[in-house]
């Protein structure tokens, strides 16, 4: 046999062999898989120090039909997170795996987080605002308009160490009735920063469409994915009430060089190293499920899932578990590092 056809037949079955792992795989839990998990996949030596070779992807739930904003809550052990069109806020407890709907009225909620007082935050699509749910069972509105207008559709945030609320408004909730409620924007597409009294800042409108949001383990950097054009992931240096020195981190190449136009990346989180935990989606089998890349922008290794990554989060009592939002349904993998912070 000569080099060639050795080479494409060794090619053949590695890639028959890796679509086999996702489709042929019992998400039920019912089958163990063989360790070390065959669809956590290691690019760089770097990434094996991240995983646990002993630690098995869990489909935690499924029936969603747009899973999205995943956000631990440390006071009460559990999980929230929006599935948007059904308008519902979901709450997992890991104590007895049960899940349940929260809240049934969620205005078509996408992301969620929790301040600095434990206050779930919620950006709501049907509403275009940022509320805060009280320890009382009230809820407060941070924010739903600028400058006089109201907002496009609040997507995603996390909390400053400093307090503030930064958020991105790429309007998709007012762009179809199946997500929110279809309506003009009034505003250029932009990332906002709410400050503890209350006062609403614009930081940047230089993205197309703003999407993920998170933070550097120190708050210096703020990294934020565009799911316009060009499908990137964009980092800036934190200059106090603003931002500077904005440039490309990654461009979503992924696994699979030949179509990386078409992937893209929607939630992020940041691990206490510094490493970019990224979802990605919207290509299929050895792209969609979750990208890490190291601090300079180098992919590292990814996990790989049947469905289309739409958020991640770190969660558990030690901020080590990851959990995943995907299309319709709801993942977990325990791995060898930490959240940065708290959700």
């Amino acid at each position: 046999m000569n080099t060639s056809r050795r080479t494409f037949l060794t090619s053949f079955a590695v890639s028959a062999a890796t679509t086999t792992t996702l489709l042929s795989r019992d998400w039920s839990g019912q089958t163990p898989e063989r360790y070390p998990d065959p669809d956590v996949i290691v690019l760089e030596p770097e990434f094996e120090k991240l995983i646990q070779g002993n630690s098995p992807i869990r489909r935690l739930h499924t029936g969603m039909l747009w899973a999205e904003g995943p956000a631990w809550n440390g006071a009460g052990n559990y999980l929230v997170w929006s599935d948007i069109p059904n308008n519902a806020q979901m709450r997992y407890l890991p104590e007895d795996g049960h899940v349940s709907v929260m809240r049934n009225n969620a205005n078509n909620s996408n992301g969620n987080t929790f301040d600095l007082q434990g206050r779930q935050i919620s950006f709501e699509h049907a509403t275009r605002r940022v509320v805060r749910y009280e320890l009382d069972g009230s809820v407060t509105v941070l924010a739903d308009k600028f400058d006089g207008k109201p907002l496009n559709a609040p997507n995603d945030g996390a909390v400053h160490a400093d307090g503030s609320i930064w958020f991105t408004d790429p309007g998709y909730g007012s762009m179809m009735d199946y997500e929110g409620n279809k309506g003009e924007l009034h505003l250029k597409e932009s990332v906002y920063r709410i400050d503890p009294g209350g006062e609403i800042t614009k930081i940047t409108e230089d993205l197309e469409k703003p999407n993920g949001l998170c933070f550097s383990p120190d708050y210096k950097k703020v990294y934020i994915v565009d799911t316009g054009s060009p499908k990137n992931i964009r980092v800036y240096d934190v200059d106090g009430k603003t931002v500077k020195n904005g440039k490309v981190f990654t461009t979503n190449k992924g696994a699979l060089a030949d179509k990386k136009a078409k992937g893209n990346s929607d939630g992020i989180r940041c691990d206490v190293e510094g490493n970019l935990w990224a979802s990605a989606g919207w290509i299929g089998d050895g792209y969609d499920g979750v990208h890490v890349f190291n601090p300079e922008g180098k992919m590292l290794g990814y996990i790989k899932l049947p469905e289309t990554v739409s958020n991640l989060c770190f969660g558990g009592p030690k901020r080590n578990r990851l959990f995943i939002t995907a299309s319709q349904s709801l993942y977990s993998l325990h791995v060898n590092t930490r959240g940065a912070h708290h959700c």
